[in-house]
């Protein structure tokens, strides 16, 4: 009987600490999340190399600031054509402006800009809450 009640005190107790944790998981999921949106167009000379260069660059920055919670990027796709000759398309995330905020004075942030300066026709950058 002892082993019994000591069985079942344990599976209330994994039971609970499973209950806290899928709370807190849900909990992270909807966290709003500010959007750093960001559309590039190239130089008409820029070549496939530089493109990437850019492309690889803007992608490492999620590993040298921690302050980016998500990142995610990819190329025009679309058949419409109204994409006015914006090819590129870059989401960062961030917990809030304050962190948005320091992203962007960032040095690794900065040495970015610079790799992309050369290359850049034109870009387009809005900032919003994601809404579900």
């Amino acid at each position: 009987m002892k082993y019994l009640l000591s069985l079942l005190l344990l599976s209330f107790a994994v039971t609970q600490t499973g209950n806290s944790a899928n709370s807190q998981i849900k909990t992270e999921m909807n966290k709003k999340l500010l959007r750093h949106a960001v559309m590039f167009k190239f130089k008409d000379d820029a070549s496939a190399e530089d493109i990437r260069k850019v492309e690889n660059a803007f992608r490492d920055l999620k590993n040298k600031i921690p302050l980016i919670k998500k990142f995610e990027w990819g190329t025009n796709i679309s058949p419409e054509n109204l994409n006015q000759g914006f090819t590129h398309f870059f989401f960062a995330s961030f917990s809030s402006e304050k962190d948005r905020d320091a992203y962007l004075v960032h040095p690794d942030h900065k040495a970015f800009v610079e790799i992309l300066k050369p290359h850049l026709d034109k870009v387009l950058v809005m900032d919003y809450w994601a809404q579900e």
